[in-house]
């Protein structure tokens, strides 16, 4: 199991647990939950070389379902991963960092194999003009989980935060499309985009698409079709004003698809029936073996999207409401929907470190399992030291 570690990583004839053989007590450790992994590797030499071999994380088979919270810019602030199951929070080491940009926010962080990828995103480059207009971002990042850094990638060929992204698992790729450079900091405005694109994760290199079929954003993506689709649904494209000063969206009703081997799209028509009003919440998605189950979390509703009559159909709706003047996040994570919020009242103005800014840094997570139609709930202190905004977060999953 441990291969590279006895004979290239440097473990040498070390004995990781005295009285036991090697292949046994490395079979103890995989036991540890990841989450874990780095109070471990400060052991002793012998251990560390173990937990960051390639064989060792191989061996532990996809046991460990680990939620990514990125709190706001990830080259300023650490990124955590926690484990559900003991309840334990591992840090990441913040993202290399430029003097030039600040405030990266609405990318993309997706995981391939042993790997975390965050994509794009928007933020505020000093040298651009004005200064206070946020351009979006091509950068692409990647975090090992063998020697636990970052390392960059090849940039994308277009710049952009707020876009669909996917991974195919069969063609080892990255799907991006659409996007803009709208932040979190302002409400409405930013360029939209019709791009898209895909990254050959295997060759390091970023391959034009046809473009979509109208400019597109905030927007999410997702592989159907056994692999042979990539969908394109919701999102905004044109704007327009109130009373000629406020500007408002005007978000999508329908679907585009790209079929994988042809590169043509194709338009999915109407999600949602006369008079019928357009929902835009937060839309994730749940692989079950091949075939995606997709949910919207609208407010404290939870609704499914039937491809067969392409509607959207109420599915559930989040036992407790989130706390006043907060919002949910939703991560898929094992099969099941993460509702994240704060467990009490949050007021981001407060900056005092007063008794009820320490409890907001307690979350409340609320579990819905879509096959069984069940729900439960747990309770996890927050390891940021600081109330997190819940709706401006990036959350993510990995599996290792």
């Amino acid at each position: 199991m441990n291969s590279d570690w006895d004979s290239g990583g440097g473990g040498g004839g070390a004995t990781l647990i005295p009285g036991l053989p090697n292949d046994v007590a490395a079979s103890i450790l995989s036991k540890v939950p990841y989450s874990h992994h780095g109070r471990l590797k400060a052991t002793c030499k012998s251990w560390k070389l173990l937990l960051s071999s390639k064989s060792f994380l191989a061996s532990l088979n996809k046991r460990n379902h680990l939620l990514c919270i990125f709190p706001q810019d990830p080259s300023l602030a650490s990124p955590f991963l926690f484990d559900p199951n003991s309840l334990a929070w591992c840090p990441l080491p913040p993202m290399p960092c430029s003097p030039h940009v600040y405030g990266l926010c609405n990318f993309a962080a997706v995981s391939v194999g042993p790997h975390l990828y965050v994509l794009g995103g928007s933020l505020f480059d000093t040298r651009s003009f004005p200064i206070d207009r946020p351009s979006p971002s091509s950068a692409t990042f990647r975090f090992n989980f063998h020697d636990f850094s970052w390392e960059p990638r090849a940039p994308m060929l277009s710049p952009r935060g707020s876009f669909a992204c996917a991974v195919v698992p069969a063609g080892g790729s990255i799907y991006v499309a659409g996007g803009g450079s709208r932040h979190t900091m302002f409400g409405a405005a930013g360029s939209r985009i019709r791009s898209a694109e895909r990254y050959e994760v295997g060759r390091d290199r970023w391959v034009p698409m046809e473009n979509l079929p109208g400019f597109r954003a905030g927007c999410v993506g997702f592989v159907g079709g056994e692999g042979r689709e990539f969908w394109v649904m919701g999102g905004y494209g044109a704007s327009r004003t109130i009373s000629g000063v406020f500007p408002v969206d005007e978000y999508y009703r329908d679907a585009v698809v790209m079929g994988v081997e042809s590169g043509a799209w194709r338009e999915v028509g109407d999600m949602w029936g006369n008079g019928e009003r357009v929902r835009v919440g937060k839309i994730v998605v749940v692989d079950d073996n091949g075939c995606p189950m997709l949910f919207m979390l609208d407010a404290n509703e939870i609704l499914r999207y039937d491809m067969s009559s392409n509607r959207w159909l109420y599915e559930s709706r989040v036992p407790r409401k989130a706390p006043y003047n907060s919002s949910f996040g939703v991560v898929v994570l094992d099969g099941e929907l993460y509702v994240v919020t704060h467990l009490c009242v949050v007021d981001f103005t407060e900056t005092r470190r007063s008794r009820q800014h320490k409890r907001a840094g307690t979350l409340f997570i609320q579990i819905y399992d879509p096959k069984k139609k069940t729900w439960r709930s747990l309770v996890a202190k927050s390891p940021f030291h600081y109330p997190i905004d819940i709706n401006s977060a990036v959350l993510s999953s990995i599996c290792l």
